[in-house]
């Protein structure tokens, strides 16, 4: 069911490779809320991926962009704002990748040169992508931008590996940023962590089944799936959250503050 939500607003959206992605459904469900989208991966995952069909499906561009490179992403908005005619209203950064973690390559044995890629990547891409967008005055005012992370930047699991560096660096420049992107022009900044979702990145990640099955009984509402996702995400960009920012939210059906549950409990005990 759609509610209009996102009528008359435009976005850019990072990230969706496949049907998987919960980019992919956040295209969807802001195409659905009534925003009209640009779409954006790099040169590389748009060969490896699916996203012409949901360019034509939403009635968006699709303008490539390596998210290391300052003049991809300069090219990104200039072109995005040119398509619009004008600035847009909200950005997901739905971006993350870890060299360590597709080579199997152990936390305490990281090879640095693969640590600073996935570190541009997955963490410094967002500032990237706020301080061009602020340059270029390319969000309007009241607009908001969203980054996905996960609980990983502040507990320990093993296997999550520099992803949880990246995950940290991430949530400091949406708090950071977003101060300064609140003074200047009312625009906020924020991330959400969601639970752990069955994406292409996340099957990457070692024992994630037993994670994903570990994490359904430690959440009182089980996890929150990739759809679920997309429609908090659509919150996030209405206008009815103008006054949230700077905040980490977590979108994983309870487990972020859940001690232990019963159901663990009793798989302990067997």
């Amino acid at each position: 069911m759609a509610y209009n939500l996102l009528k008359g607003k435009k976005g850019i959206i990072f990230g969706a490779l496949n049907e998987q992605s919960i980019a992919w459904k956040v295209a969807q469900r802001c195409h659905a809320e009534g925003a009209e989208i640009v779409l954006t991966n790099s040169p590389l995952a748009l060969r490896m991926g699916e996203l012409n069909k949901l360019a034509e499906e939403c009635n968006a561009p699709v303008i490539p962009a390596d998210v290391t490179s300052n003049e991809d992403v300069t090219n990104l908005f200039t072109k995005s704002m040119e398509h619009f005619g004008g600035g847009v209203d909200f950005v997901l950064h739905s971006i993350g990748m870890s060299v360590n973690v597709r080579k199997n390559i152990h936390y305490t044995e990281n090879n640095y040169d693969f640590t600073h890629k996935g570190f541009d990547i997955s963490a410094l891409s967002f500032h990237r992508v706020l301080q061009t967008a602020m340059k270029l005055d390319a969000i309007n005012e009241w607009g908001s931008v969203l980054a996905l992370t996960y609980i990983a930047a502040q507990r320990v699991f093993p296997d999550y590996n520099d992803m949880a560096d990246n995950k940290a660096y991430l949530e400091s420049i949406a708090r950071n940023f977003g101060y300064q992107y609140g003074v200047k022009k009312h625009v906020r900044v924020n991330t959400i962590s969601q639970s752990p979702t069955r994406t292409t990145a996340g099957n990457g990640v070692k024992g994630f089944d037993g994670f994903v099955n570990y994490a359904e009984k430690m959440s009182p509402l089980g996890n929150a799936d990739a759809d679920q996702c997309a429609d908090y995400v659509v919150t996030l960009f209405s206008d009815l959250t103008r006054m949230v920012t700077m905040q980490n939210l977590f979108h994983d059906g309870g487990f972020s503050f859940t001690g232990v549950t019963q159901a663990v409990i009793e798989q302990m005990e067997k």
